[in-house]
């Protein structure tokens, strides 16, 4: 990662980062509203994120695609579709796809700010530990490849999952 480059985990609402650019949504297939982080930042945005998804779906693990954020305080969303565990595979390469792809689009979109949350944790069951690994070794790894992106943020629902990305963070500091 480039010195210039700031990379946080904090725990938070992934709905209130009014001060980052893009927002990322753990998607389900079909962009809709559904529970967790994506029923929050539909419910943030109002009925028009719904609207503007429907023309990009389905969307297959991996893959991401960017909609104007409308009455959230970001500019953009960037939907990921990230892997259900036991179920897609190769679930690890799905996972760091969904990372880089959402890095990808930033730099598109020419954002200097990104706020991810811990994508395929929650419903899709990916172990936490791993999830928190390959997410920030993927970001780490590939941020100095798109040089506009100037912060990225880890938004963490609980004190549990905050500290475990924390410590994983700290750990690829020291290495």
């Amino acid at each position: 990662m480039t010195s210039s480059s700031r990379l946080e985990c904090v725990q938070g609402d992934i709905v209130q980062q009014d001060d980052m650019d893009a927002v990322v949504n753990a998607a389900n297939a079909e962009l809709r509203p559904g529970g967790g982080v994506a029923g929050a930042l539909h419910r943030a945005a109002g009925p028009e994120l719904d609207r503007a998804c429907r023309p990009l779906a389905p969307i297959a693990p991996g893959q991401a695609v960017v909609t104007d954020a409308f009455d959230l305080p970001n500019q953009y969303v960037i939907h990921c579709l990230g892997p259900v565990y036991g179920v897609d595979s190769p679930a690890d390469e799905l996972l760091a796809a969904c990372y880089y792809n959402a890095l990808r689009l930033g730099e598109w979109e020419k954002v200097d700010s990104i706020a991810f949350p811990s994508i395929s944790t929650g419903a899709f069951r990916y172990p936490v530990t791993e999830a928190a690994r390959i997410a920030l070794s993927t970001v780490t790894q590939h941020l100095p490849d798109f040089p506009r992106i100037k912060r990225v943020r880890f938004v963490l629902f609980d004190a549990a999952t905050t500290e475990l990305y924390q410590r994983t963070l700290a750990s690829f500091n020291e290495a």
